[in-house]
């Protein structure tokens, strides 16, 4: 006999269970299924950085915008999923000025706030700082805990009816008279759940969830790598004030400091090659803005999986700055039930599933407002009952291993 459920979310990264809780506290009965643990996709395998917006300041407005007020309330509501370290955009001496300076005006003209420091300013600062770093201005970044915060969401959502599901794939979906009348997810499910509306939030993998629909989502995939290194002494997060390239983040952790990233397209996001090459060039570039790094031990080395959607990275051209993200409602392409939300960025991910769950409620006749922004996460006063939650839903990613579960 089929389960039966007012809304099925695959994808168990940040913004499906950032979905499932949203939806689930506007009364909405859900069921979130992921292939493998939670995390296991794209969100546990990044940087981990909480972005200040200034990334993104002078190409995207927008998306600068909903990073700030994005970082301020996750801040506000994720406890220790986030560590607030502060961050500080470094210019070398071989940076062009002028780009710093289109920056810091960017930032300042969003709202992000900044503090300039000169080179010996921004070295009391960061110890080991690059003797060649001209100036340097302070923004409000922090370093996110993604196996805490999705493990923090998906818990929300389970104290309020959802029904989580990790290690249940998704193995068809069964359309019929233009809505989806069942998913067929095997694993720790095996069986077919029946639902009135189907969320596709399974980032890089969106385009294969839609082909069993028939529905065509095209994706653009990248991979990115990150090198962990012995470094317990960084302090803020340090950003290469430059156009994007390899290498220009280091984001501090308790006693470690990650490396990234790369930028390379892949064609399959589970079947992909990693060179020796991208490993060597993050650890050089991020050596130039802290030359201690280049010496220091490596303790482990992951890639990831950016979910980049194909028609915004045509009209961008390839590598560039923006990471704004896209909700797909397959009513426009004969699937009357059915979106897909691609793109964006673990920062952004309440953002992402605030604006799913709004078109979620609109379908089916939910009033109810979004509460997500204003309601603390369940444990995040406590780092043991959130790493708990992590291991309970096997959880734990490669970013922050050397934090979660920490003794």
């Amino acid at each position: 006999m089929a389960i039966a459920t007012d809304v099925l979310v695959a994808g168990g990264g940040a913004t499906g269970a950032g979905v499932a809780r949203d939806l689930t506290l506007r009364g909405v009965d859900v069921t979130l299924v992921e292939r493998g643990g939670l995390t296991s996709g794209t969100s546990g395998r990044s940087h981990g950085l909480l972005h200040s917006g200034a990334r993104y300041a002078e190409a995207d407005r927008v998306g600068a915008e909903e990073c700030i007020a994005e970082n301020q309330i996750l801040k506000d509501i994720a406890g220790a999923c986030i560590r607030d370290t502060g961050g500080l955009f470094v210019q070398l001496a071989e940076d062009d000025p002028d780009y710093f300076e289109a920056k810091h005006t960017a930032c300042e003209e969003v709202g992000i706030p900044t503090e300039t420091l000169d080179g010996d300013a921004a070295r009391e600062r960061v110890p080991g700082l690059a003797s060649d770093v001209e100036r340097a201005f302070e923004v409000p970044d922090a370093v996110i805990y993604p196996s805490r915060l999705v493990a923090a969401n998906a818990a929300d959502a389970r104290d309020h009816g959802a029904a989580v599901h990790p290690h249940a794939p998704v193995e068809d979906v069964l359309v019929e008279d233009g809505q989806v009348a069942g998913v067929q997810v095997g694993g720790a499910v095996d069986d077919t759940i029946e639902a009135d509306y189907v969320v596709n939030a399974t980032g890089a993998w969106a385009g294969e969830f839609a082909a069993l629909a028939g529905l065509d989502v095209e994706m653009r995939p990248t991979r990115g790598v990150m090198v962990s290194v012995e470094y317990d002494d960084l302090g803020p997060v340090l950003n290469r004030c430059r156009d994007p390239d390899d290498g220009d983040i280091v984001v501090p952790h308790e006693s470690e400091a990650v490396l990234g990233t790369t930028s390379v397209r892949v064609q399959d996001p589970d079947e992909y090659e990693t060179e020796q090459w991208e490993v060597e060039k993050s650890i050089e570039e991020c050596a130039a803005m802290l030359p201690p790094v280049a010496d220091a031990p490596e303790v482990r080395t992951w890639w990831g999986v950016r979910p980049l959607y194909a028609p915004d990275e045509d009209e961008r051209g390839g590598r560039g700055i923006s990471r704004g993200f896209f909700l797909l409602d397959h009513a426009d392409d004969g699937v009357d039930n059915m979106a897909s939300i691609v793109g964006g960025k673990l920062t952004t991910y309440r953002q992402m599933a605030e604006a799913t769950a709004d078109l979620v409620c609109d379908e089916l006749g939910v009033d109810a407002d979004c509460q997500t922004a204003d309601r603390t996460l369940p444990g995040v006063d406590d780092p043991q009952q959130l790493d708990g939650l992590v291991a309970e839903f096997d959880g734990q990613g490669p970013t922050d291993q050397d934090v979660v579960g920490a003794e």
